[in-house]
């Protein structure tokens, strides 16, 4: 009964405040198990870092629930400038931000430290969906100045510090790019730029050593690509075969914490790879959380995933503004990429991109920004559910289509 009160005052959809919730407690199970290294590298009890991490989930709920108690129309009123504040924030990260493992990712403020690029990829999508319904593009002139420019240099400013970051954040603006119906001459186009800027980078890099994260994802590739290159070892004296495993010591961790799961796992708290890993608590938690929950465990945490991008998908066919379906695609997407993206490094599919698992992964800034994408979805949802009927909900399957055609008036999309 009390479980029906709870889901009575939340409104919007259902399964995806179950799912929302689902993830945060599997995030509080998996990361008391997996962050023994951390608690003695910090001489703290895991129990320690439960509390902490619980405090981190309790602040996600609550950016989520304030996310989603905000009207539609604050975040078409903020889009731009929340696009403005990010690139602010990021040539700020790159002049005065924290080096993490090479890369000027993060900024401290007022002793808050965080990932801007984080922020700054809610924010483009949140710009881009203001862009496709308030402007009628219909010159590359036109989308060059509206686009390129100002999500193009988010993504260059991105890729400063994270080359898989602005990869991730450029293919899920991609893909609404496809769904809104730009025009193909202006998206190759769009890849002819982004391909030159990329070479000239390169080049710089090669030149000056520019962009350091350069080298950094190339190295990657390569032990990724020799990864598997056992043959050759014959040829090699121990010393360069001890430097060659250590170059893939975490992924082999990984693959092994994978492969030695079984159906079943080994059971919560059993995992032996957490002791091993360098940091089985945020990149690599995916790997732990199969390896003590098995086949099984893991195939449940890629099912919530799946389930809510259907769940989005579905919420977006019933929005009949351009706003609401472009973020609500935009975001589902940029989460679910990223969700796959860590598992598919985490099996050794991918090479090491240092991606957390969505309000799953241990994290501060992390947990707080994904739950606010979240929320807006949810907001979304919320609104639906309070200006449509079941009747004209079932009359909208074809929303997207309709409105992408024929767009709406912006007046009326001011109106939601």
């Amino acid at each position: 009964m009390g479980e029906e009160k709870v889901l009575g005052m939340l409104k919007g959809d259902k399964s995806i405040w179950l799912i929302v919730f689902l993830l945060f407690l599997i995030s509080i199970a998996a990361v008391y198990s997996s962050s023994s290294s951390l608690a003695y590298r910090y001489n703290k009890t895991t129990f320690d870092l439960l509390i902490q991490h619980s405090k981190f989930v309790l602040f996600g709920i609550a950016a989520l629930v304030v996310c989603y108690k905000i009207p539609l129309g604050w975040y078409r009123m903020l889009s731009f400038l929340a696009l403005a504040g990010s690139i602010a924030l990021l040539i700020l990260t790159i002049a005065i931000g924290k080096s993490v493992n090479g890369a000027e990712r993060w900024l401290n403020i007022g002793g808050f430290t965080f990932q801007p690029a984080e922020m700054a990829k809610i924010a483009s999508i949140l710009y881009m969906s203001r862009v496709f319904e308030k402007y009628k593009i219909e010159s590359f002139k036109e989308f060059f100045v509206r686009v390129i420019l100002p999500v193009g240099g988010t993504v260059f400013l991105i890729f400063i510090g994270s080359i898989s970051a602005s990869a991730l954040l450029s293919l899920t603006l991609f893909i609404m790019f496809i769904i809104f119906g730009v025009k193909w001459s202006y998206i190759f186009k769009t890849g002819a730029i982004a391909l030159a800027i990329l070479s000239v980078a390169v080049l710089l890099n090669l030149s000056f050593g520019m962009f350091p994260r350069i080298d950094t994802g190339i190295k990657r590739i390569e032990r990724f690509v020799a990864k598997d290159s056992g043959n050759d070892d014959k040829n090699l004296t121990p010393e360069e075969i001890q430097m060659k495993a250590d170059k893939h010591y975490q992924e082999k961790m990984a693959r092994l914490a994978v492969s030695s799961a079984g159906v079943l796992g080994k059971g919560p708290g059993n995992s032996t790879q957490r002791y091993l890993l360098p940091h089985p608590y945020s990149d690599y938690i995916f790997a732990i959380i199969v390896e003590e929950w098995g086949l099984i465990g893991g195939s449940v945490v890629i099912m919530l995933y799946l389930v809510f991008l259907f769940r989005s998908i579905s919420l977006a066919k019933r929005c009949s503004h351009i706003f609401s379906i472009m973020t609500v695609i935009g975001l589902a997407l940029l989460i679910t990429f990223q969700a796959f993206l860590h598992i598919l490094v985490n099996v050794g599919i991918l090479p090491v991109t240092g991606h957390t698992l969505p309000l799953i992964s241990l994290g501060g800034s992390s947990i707080i920004i994904m739950s606010a994408a979240f929320g807006i979805i949810l907001s979304v949802s919320r609104t639906i559910d309070k200006t449509t009927t079941p009747e004209e909900s079932s009359q909208d399957d074809g929303a997207i289509s309709v409105v992408i055609e024929k767009g709406v008036e912006d007046e009326k999309a001011d109106k939601e």
